[in-house]
């Protein structure tokens, strides 16, 4: 339930139906926007005296929010989420933000030279896994805590901002200690434990679709970090399973334009998970950018067919450079630019 508050409410005003809510037992959070500000009760029952909290001095109109999530709801927050960066770098505003890197840490020679190849070409933040969920138990896992201090060198050399996964509760203080923001993937969209447990990390939360989810299941999995008491949750869209082979998933545009009218949180994409072949990931980068996205993530190896993981889906350092030229002019067109 959100009440919204008159553009003249004085303090006392706003004191008064926060002192009611919590006095009725339930939990409140004032919501300041450009214009106006909101009161919203986070835990209600269903059993709130609506007419009581809009006879109060000060209240314009109490509205109920009828989505089964709440805090990420467009009608909660009608203006978009901006989440902030450390170095001043933004995400759901004008800027777009590309975070580029490999699918895994391999070496320090590996993700150092990725580091500034990337760098070079314009990105503003580097993708790469210390600790690796994958498929086979045979497979890479990934180097982790070495692999986390070759990610710190690699930001203290180029500056870059970190992003990358935490997978289980054991590891997120560890990741947290490095990210400037943790990544939570695919397979653990739905582990409750963890997103709560990143909900009280103090860093701002990459929230990728998993391979089966809903767009209402999606937003429900960041609901969890939300009411954790962390709002700066970043939601990527990175492809679901479909019927057809042909590419590893189904890259799901329509969710950029429809997370958008639903939520006030911030959407990226990952057209390299999306497709899995690195000669579609530029077109559907760009189409992405199009739809409206508020950043994207992109896996490029200095040696995509050494990768130990994901080569397949990576893009060569040329080739990132050359679609950070092409993307710089979508974004001039549509009225935005690269961060």
């Amino acid at each position: 339930m959100l009440i919204v508050l008159r553009s003249d409410a004085s303090q006392p005003d706003r004191d008064r139906v926060v002192d009611l809510i919590e006095s009725l037992g339930y939990k409140s959070q004032l919501i300041d926007g450009h214009e106006r500000a909101f009161v919203a009760i986070v835990d209600h029952d269903g059993r709130v005296d609506i007419a009581r909290i809009a006879a109060l001095p000060g209240v314009e109109e109490v509205i109920r929010v009828t989505r089964p999530y709440r805090m990420v709801a467009r009608e909660w927050r009608a203006e978009p989420t901006v989440v902030r960066l450390p170095g001043g770098l933004t995400v759901g505003g004008r800027e777009v933000l590309i975070v580029a890197g490999p699918c895994a840490v391999e070496s320090e020679a590996q993700i150092l030279a990725t580091a500034r190849a990337v760098k070079g070409a314009g990105a503003s933040a580097l993708r790469a896994g210390a600790f690796k969920p994958r498929t086979s138990p045979y497979a890479f896992q990934g180097l982790g805590a070495r692999g986390l201090e070759l990610l710190a060198a690699a930001r203290a050399e180029t500056g870059l901002l970190i992003v990358t996964e935490a997978m289980d509760e054991e590891g997120l203080a560890q990741v947290a200690a490095v990210a400037d923001v943790i990544q939570i993937g695919a397979r653990n969209m739905q582990n409750y434990a963890l997103l709560k447990q990143a909900g009280r990390a103090g860093k701002p939360i990459l929230l990728k679709r998993g391979a089966s989810a809903g767009i209402t299941d999606l937003l429900l999995s960041a609901e969890y970090v939300l009411t954790e008491g962390n709002p700066d949750v970043i939601l990527c869209e990175r492809g679901i399973r479909g019927p057809d082979a042909t590419t590893r998933n189904l890259f799901d545009l329509n969710a950029i334009p429809a997370v958008k009218a639903l939520s006030h949180l911030p959407i990226i994409a990952d057209p390299s998970h999306g497709t899995g072949r690195r000669a579609m990931v530029p077109a559907m980068a760009r189409a992405a950018l199009a739809a409206g996205a508020d950043g994207l993530l992109i896996e490029v190896h200095v040696s995509p067919d050494e990768a130990l993981s994901d080569g397949a889906q990576s893009l060569y350092p040329e080739q990132f450079a050359l679609l950070m030229e092409e993307l710089r002019g979508i974004a001039a067109a549509i009225g935005r630019k690269l961060a």
